[in-house]
């Protein structure tokens, strides 16, 4: 059964969240802080983690920090209504999502499987290549000049939407489509924050991107230079 891992100090919230959670077929552990939490994750078995950003000893974005160093766990952020700042600096450090409360279980547990059916390998096997670049489905794994280059779960996804059809404009509503499976609004913002995630990882030069690039009031384009 698929293990998630809730991290918030609000204990009546996560203990219905556990409940709610197995009723919906994902078996679910609390913790109370960040200390215990990140202990809890790194022996492994945990298969997605829920993460507040204010906890009593490290606020949430500490957490993310010290958890991607030995793990890429799908981790949807929980942060405060109206707190935009919040959201984006969560998805820069590598959460794959994320939620503002009040929230509906629901709509967490949608989100849950979104990021759970992101993270699970696809079959048969298949590498696109461009150059020093290559993009592994199977393993979800992107290397430049052989050297492992780590993505979110997400941002593999909108990589792999891109790299899938070279030279053609993709809107932001494409891109969210693609990646989550449902409408979106198309002006959310955390698409631009992901492609700057990319950049990073495959550009030479992210500043001065020649295989992502904007085109302005239109959307991205993934160019096919020095494909063989």
């Amino acid at each position: 059964m698929t293990k998630v891992l809730i991290i918030d100090d609000d204990e009546r919230l996560a203990a219905m969240l556990v409940a709610y959670l197995a009723g919906h077929g994902l078996s679910a552990e609390s913790r109370g802080d960040a200390t215990s939490g990140l202990a809890a994750i790194k022996p492994g078995g945990f298969d997605a983690v829920v993460l507040d950003v204010m906890l009593p000893d490290l606020d949430g974005f500490q957490v993310i920090k010290r958890l991607r160093t030995f793990s890429d766990v799908p981790i949807v952020m929980l942060t405060a209504r109206g707190e935009d700042t919040d959201r984006i600096v969560g998805l820069e450090l590598g959460a794959d999502d994320y939620l503002a409360k009040p929230f509906n279980p629901r709509e967490l547990v949608a989100r849950l499987q979104a990021v759970l059916r992101r993270a699970r390998p696809s079959s048969p096997r298949s590498v696109l290549r461009f150059g020093d670049l290559a993009i592994d489905r199977d393993q979800r794994t992107v290397t430049k000049r052989g050297e492992h280059r780590p993505l979110t779960s997400h941002q593999f996804e909108l990589l792999w939407a891109l790299a899938l059809h070279p030279g053609k404009v993709m809107s932001r509503q494409a891109l969210m489509e693609a990646v989550r499976g449902e409408e979106l609004e198309a002006f959310d913002r955390s698409i631009d924050v992901h492609i700057s995630r990319i950049r990073a990882a495959i550009e030479d030069d992210p500043a001065a991107p020649t295989r992502i690039v904007t085109l302005r009031g239109a959307g991205y384009v993934f160019t096919d230079l020095g494909r063989p």
